[in-house]
């Protein structure tokens, strides 16, 4: 049985344990469910984040899956589309593949896109500042996850060689972190320590790294 119900399926608070009706607690005077805030026509959303200005940054591709973008939003306003580079070409592989996105601490705005192969960094105009692709003999680049740290690096799960690729705010290839037993990391992010946390896909793990000296 659900711990926040009654005999009776009351549901009740997490907050307070109280029993709640249409998701609002009075005890609390807390909505515990908020409204829809983005409803998209035509696209589907599949990655986000948050801002240091608290906008949202969103990737999505088209319902016929032959375009990606990334908008931005604040609140439920848009305020900013990333399609296109300055000759019109696209920045983003158009499939439904899911495109990850991280803010770093200079505003560029970071995509892992594991479709094209490739990391692609824009300023926080929209232009491109960057594109990164890397693979080994046997292994292509496909990048999961996306990640900064306090030094501007940027972290990514290099998914089928098993390891973290970091590179720094300009592209430039630092390091791999290869020696932590990783297997198919997937999702990572980076607390205010430093201290990186990777999943890992098929073991069910999540590990802790110290990865800076």
């Amino acid at each position: 049985m659900d711990p926040h119900c009654s005999g009776q399926d009351v549901p009740r608070c997490d907050l307070c344990e109280s029993a709640i009706v249409h998701s609002y607690c009075d005890f609390c005077h807390a909505n515990l469910c908020k409204e829809v805030l983005i409803t998209l026509q035509g696209w589907v959303p599949s990655n986000l984040c948050v801002t240091s200005t608290d906008d949202l940054l969103v990737t999505m591709y088209s319902a016929d899956e032959t375009q990606s973008k990334v908008v931005r939003y604040s609140g439920s306003t848009r305020i900013q589309t990333i399609q296109s580079d300055n000759e019109g070409k696209p920045l983003y592989s158009g499939n439904s593949k899911i495109k990850y996105i991280t803010e770093n601490r200079n505003h560029d705005i970071c995509v892992a896109d594991y479709g094209a192969g490739a990391i692609v960094v824009v300023n926080q105009d929209g232009g491109l500042r960057w594109r990164y692709a890397s693979a080994t003999k046997h292994k292509p680049f496909d990048p999961r996850g996306i990640t900064t740290d306090s030094q501007r690096h940027i972290l990514t799960a290099y998914f089928d060689n098993q390891c973290i690729h970091i590179l720094d705010q300009d592209g430039q290839f630092l390091r791999n972190i290869n020696n932590c037993d990783l297997e198919y990391p997937f999702g990572l992010c980076v607390d205010n320590n430093d201290n990186l946390y990777v999943c890992e896909f098929f073991k069910g793990n999540v590990k802790q790294i110290k990865y800076l000296g």
